[in-house]
């Protein structure tokens, strides 16, 4: 893992780490995979930026919230494991009161702002610069390791981070909940993309990445897509967020 790659904390206690500019393969190029998946082009992260090591958590949520919209709240772990059941607005919402609570907080000397990941770097992210089904091979039976699905999951979320994470530093990319992303949807890549979230005027759908506890390990490749409409609520979507670096502080 790289354990040396920047990072800071949030006043949670959750772990943003640095994902360096770099040049990958977006879709599938093995030919196996979806057809939403095609075609493969190559894609540039030309800006840097931070992503959360863990998804967003039903503690998290309240706290700034004051509500949890989550299917499984009980437990003494409930508060460990990650929001569920909400959807593209409510995330927005989110996102929008943390920027409000953060306005000009200073990180590594820089001051930025919160969002959602676009599908690229969503991809790029769990990806760790390899080509294969997941970053640690192709075999289904390993990424029992790496993530919850239908397979291993017990008919429910668990606790974040408890599976180990990949080489950059992320946990439960693979599985446990989806995450969404900012792009609206399009079911294939005819319009090349960049690191910014894709736009369609003819979408009212947004992406959503990684599989979930409920999904067949298929779904939890890192080149798989799905999509949910805005106003969606599932318990298999969450989210996890990005801090965008946009200013050096002048402090």
């Amino acid at each position: 893992m790289d354990g040396e790659r920047p990072a800071f904390t949030d006043s949670w206690g959750g772990v943003y780490r640095l994902i360096e500019p770099g040049d990958f393969i977006l879709g599938d190029s093995s030919g196996v995979g979806a057809r939403n998946e095609s075609p493969p082009h190559a894609v540039s992260i030309t800006e840097p930026f931070f992503l959360g090591e863990r998804v967003i958590t039903q503690a998290q949520w309240v706290d700034l919230m004051g509500s949890n919209p989550s299917k499984f709240h009980e437990g003494w772990s409930s508060g460990l494991r990650p929001v569920e059941s909400i959807s593209y607005h409510d995330a927005i919402e989110f996102l929008a009161r943390m920027n409000e609570r953060d306005a000009g907080s200073e990180r590594l000397g820089m001051i930025g702002i919160w969002r959602l990941p676009s599908e690229v770097e969503w991809e790029y992210s769990a990806r760790c610069g390899t080509n294969g089904r997941w970053w640690f091979g192709q075999r289904d039976v390993e990424l029992n390791e790496y993530g919850w699905h239908a397979g291993n999951a017990g008919s429910t979320t668990k606790e974040v981070g408890l599976k180990k994470p990949n080489p950059w530093g992320i946990f439960d990319m693979n599985g446990l909940v989806a995450e969404w992303c900012e792009d609206q949807w399009e079911p294939d890549y005819n319009t090349p993309r960049t690191q910014l979230p894709h736009r369609s005027q003819l979408s009212k759908r947004r992406v959503t990445r990684g599989g979930s506890w409920f999904t067949e390990s298929d779904s939890t490749r890192s080149t798989a897509r799905s999509s949910s409409l805005e106003s969606k609520t599932s318990d298999g979507i969450g989210l996890r967020l990005v801090w965008e670096p946009q200013s050096t502080s002048q402090g």
